[in-house]
């Protein structure tokens, strides 16, 4: 099963830039993508760069930078994001769930939020 959400992203420099966009959430994934050109309409810019392993073995590098990520109703949080070029899925990852405070209930498959301790 493919769990796909309706996404807020925002700048977390100007929230008044946002859109709303479709993501896969994949808890194997541990960065968001988005593409690079919704991240430059939105006025984000990348901070640094990363190198990432894909499953094939490949490591490739890509720019990153910090989204306020929404889903509306379920939860918030700013996390970075990977830049993602026209061969990159766009996914919701595990960095940015913890970020929004939510995880998948293996059960159900639904997301749910799940309590945060201060420790």
């Amino acid at each position: 099963m493919t769990l796909k959400e309706k996404v807020k992203i925002s700048n977390p420099q100007d929230p008044s830039k946002f859109e709303e966009v479709e993501l896969i959430i994949d808890t194997g994934a541990t960065f968001s993508v988005v593409s690079k050109e919704r991240l430059e309409k939105l006025g984000i810019k990348p901070i640094f760069k990363r190198k990432l392993k894909l499953a094939s073995g490949e490591i490739i590098e890509r720019d990153v930078g910090i989204v306020l990520f929404e889903i509306e109703g379920k939860g918030m949080g700013a996390s970075e994001v990977i830049f993602g070029e026209k061969e990159d899925a766009e996914v919701l990852g595990l960095l940015t769930l913890e970020a929004m405070a939510l995880s998948i209930d293996t059960v159900t498959g639904e997301l749910k939020p799940f309590e945060l301790h201060l420790l």
